[in-house]
């Protein structure tokens, strides 16, 4: 086990040098541009070569990215042109805010899924039709929308819920579930469409299997059956899964921190990348793939407890 993870580990690390080694060769033929935005209209080409040449941008792209790469090891991810913060301590904090939301959204996708999967997959006919309705319309329903709808109905019709604004759980735990409510529900509604009809499918299959077949018939308990053996099989898809529901509620926590005004990663993500921040941009990007390779790995440790073939895999 030790082995495989530290061979997971090294493929992510390979992983997050190609994606900001190729996020980095993309960014570089605006640099000069990017220069000419910060130091305005005014400047001459004299002074765009000078502050190239002060950020280092005058320099081969390999060299610049080995010294951004160089600092990343040492904890320094540089500062942002235009406010001259740190990425890594600015990252973290609004990454806070992030996972704040998508964290309680991803343990309650994962809760919910495995029990109207189970319950669809065993008790079938009407509930099995009506979990198949609900995953349908999750899948369909766009998160933007849904958003939408929501503030209308529980922020300004009934006004049981703020409309924007966020509070830190560490300082005001009942502000934050006041303000966090309505986001976490909007990540979760498409996970748990997802992931609800993945262990439905799962779980018809086990159900079908000889193995199901000859514990019931020595008798054992129909509840023990489905949950301590077939259930055990069949939620090893929706683990495997669980990396990309994580990243596509980290795409769509882009969307739902401009509605509901948090202070968090997508926030800053969109506002970096429409200035052209490089070192902001880059910071981000490397977060994301850690975090991605991160979520993979536990994913793949919690598949191989639950499975002993993807141990032996």
């Amino acid at each position: 086990m030790i082995t495989y993870v530290l061979r997971r580990l090294g493929a992510g690390i390979i992983l997050a040098v190609l994606v900001t080694f190729i996020t980095y060769l993309l960014l570089a033929p605006s640099f000069e541009k990017i220069v000419r935005s910060i130091l305005g209209t005014a400047a001459t080409d004299a002074n765009v070569a000078g502050r190239m040449q002060k950020l280092g941008y005058d320099r081969p792209v390999g060299v610049q990215y080995l010294d951004w790469l160089g600092g990343v090891f040492k904890g320094d991810f540089g500062r942002s042109l235009f406010t001259s913060e740190l990425v890594g301590p600015a990252v973290t904090q609004r990454l806070g805010v992030t996972l704040s939301i998508v964290l309680p959204a991803l343990a309650i996708t994962v809760l919910l899924s495995i029990a109207l999967g189970v319950i669809a997959a065993v008790r079938g006919g009407t509930i099995d039709k009506i979990s198949q309705g609900v995953s349908l319309i999750g899948m369909l329903v766009p998160s933007l929308l849904l958003a939408i709808v929501l503030v209308l109905i529980f922020a300004v019709t009934l006004r049981w819920l703020p409309a924007t604004g966020y509070a830190a759980p560490s300082s005001n735990f009942d502000g934050y579930l006041r303000t966090a409510a309505i986001p976490i529900f909007v990540l979760l509604i498409g996970g748990v469409a997802n992931m609800a009809a993945q262990v439905r499918g799962a779980m018809i299959g086990e159900l079908r299997k000889d193995y199901v077949r000859t514990l019931r018939a020595r008798g054992m308990k129909n509840t023990t059956v489905v949950m301590q053996h077939a259930l055990r099989n069949a939620v090893g898809p929706a683990v495997t899964v669980l990396g990309l529901e994580f990243l596509a509620m980290l795409g769509g926590a882009l969307f739902i921190e401009k509605v509901f005004a948090l202070p968090g990663f997508g926030t800053y993500a969109f506002s970096a990348a429409l200035r052209g921040d490089v070192p902001v941009v880059m910071g981000i990007t490397g977060f994301t793939v850690l975090l991605t390779v991160t979520i993979n790995l536990l994913a793949d440790l919690v598949n191989g407890w639950l499975n002993p073939k993807a141990r032996l895999q």
